[in-house]
């Protein structure tokens, strides 16, 4: 009898119809799963739905509407609610990483080493975000005497504190622990590239304007919910290995979709002063600002279209911001390179035989989870900001020559002054007056 229930309910989850002898009819159920009646056989069950899928994607989709429309909320409070909460989920990142090492190498006796673990975390912080204190507000730094200290000798204060990070490790080893413990030290390290780094890129391309933090984590949010739907309807073909339930339909439906998604947000974007600007901080109110000349990427331009839309569109031209342009890079990476942070994570996953990071979202798993494209998502649009949109940036410089003593202040001035008289762009009478 159990030889033949197991193979009948082998071939019912497989969505054969088969005949049960065994059973009576509809009074074989498994939890979850619904059957009706064959028309040809009372005893032939088909497979229609199954309860728990739909009840997971409930789930999943009322958590996934309450976290964007938390995201959006986080927006309208300004940049240092966006800057608390990536430094949140960097933390809660770190947390999860850190405790499957923990439990995989099972290293709770390990002397000393959550808390080198939470110490390392903190040094490495206290670098990053050291470096970008000192860059972005250097009037700041200027006004406050133990800023000018901290920031003049920020590196060296760094390097110490992970000295003793690491001096302490070493103190910390134990003879029968040994290649446990360099097992640990190595995971804390690659969890900190992994996590802190990311993190940091995030608010740097904040700084540069809340444009290029919304934008790309927007690309990516989209990507994923589309790659989702598509796959979810018409996903036959598996894409992966490591990703079973992804499918080439959802990779390529998210694809074009995400790129039209990328377009229009660029596009309403753009028209708003408050997302453009780059974030910066006015030593008068002692407050964040986002006012400025748009640069001109986030000016309205006039394209000539290629002379086979013309002949298609029936326009010779057409009106754009230039960052609408630069969303299709940006859209296109989110889609089709970005997934793979997505597979790396489902392959690390796999490695230590885990579901999720974490159980903090239901129907979603960990932050982790939700993040494991973000980041390299992040990092690509630091390297194209840094290559093919940045350009000097006057405030920037200016903090720099804050932080010099009056007499170099004052040679810059003298020899900024010739070049510009020898420009022809400071007049002869007005350099005299001088």
């Amino acid at each position: 009898t159990s030889h033949h229930e197991n193979s009948c309910t082998r071939d019912i989850l497989k969505q054969q119809t088969v005949d049960c002898h065994l059973f009576p009819p509809l009074t074989f159920k498994p939890v979850g799963i619904s059957f009706i009646l064959n028309e040809n056989s009372k005893h032939k069950f088909i497979l229609i739905s199954n309860l728990h899928r739909w009840k997971n994607y409930w789930i999943r989709g009322v958590l996934s509407l309450a976290m964007i429309s938390g995201f959006f909320l986080i927006i309208y409070m300004g940049p240092i609610a966006l800057i608390l909460v990536v430094m949140s989920v960097q933390i809660k990142c770190f947390q999860e990483i850190i405790t499957i090492g923990y439990r995989v190498y099972h290293s709770y006796e390990l002397p000393w080493f959550r808390t080198l673990s939470w110490y390392f975390l903190i040094c490495v912080n206290y670098f990053f975000y050291g470096e970008t204190v000192a860059d972005y507000f250097g009037a700041l730094v200027q006004r406050e005497e133990p800023l000018q200290f901290l920031a003049r000798y920020h590196r060296f204060i760094s390097f110490a504190l992970y000295l003793a990070g690491f001096c302490m490790f070493v103190l910390s080893l134990v003879k029968k622990h040994y290649r446990l413990q360099f097992y640990m030290f190595a995971w804390t390290h690659v969890t900190l590239l992994i996590v802190v780094t990311q993190s940091h890129l995030v608010i740097q391309n904040l700084f540069e304007g809340m444009i290029w933090f919304i934008v790309p984590i927007s690309i990516v949010i989209c990507n994923d919910i589309m790659a989702y739907l598509f796959g979810f309807f018409f996903g036959r073909t598996p894409l992966i290995k490591l990703s079973p339930k992804k499918t080439w339909e959802g990779f390529i439906g998210g694809f074009f979709a995400t790129v039209v998604f990328g377009f229009i947000l660029a596009y309403l974007l753009s028209q708003f002063q408050y997302f453009v600007c780059p974030v910066g901080f006015n030593s008068e109110s002692n407050s964040f600002t986002v006012e400025c000349e748009p640069s001109d990427i986030f000016v309205m331009q006039e394209y000539t279209l290629p002379t086979v839309l013309q002949n298609t569109l029936r326009w010779k031209t057409v009106n754009l911001y230039p960052f609408a342009i630069h969303s299709i890079f940006l859209s296109s990476f989110g889609s089709l390179i970005g997934p793979f942070g997505g597979f790396f994570a489902s392959g690390f996953k796999r490695a230590f035989k885990i579901k999720d990071f974490a159980n903090t979202i239901p129907g979603h798993g960990g932050i982790m989870d939700r993040f494991d494209c973000q980041y390299l998502m992040a990092t690509f649009t630091h390297v194209y900001i840094a290559s093919f949109v940045r350009g000097p940036n006057p405030s920037k410089v200016l903090q720099q020559l804050l932080l010099l003593q009056p007499e170099q202040q004052l040679g810059i001035f003298h020899t900024l002054q010739s070049h510009l008289r020898d420009k022809g762009m400071l007049p002869p009478a007005a350099v005299q007056a001088e």
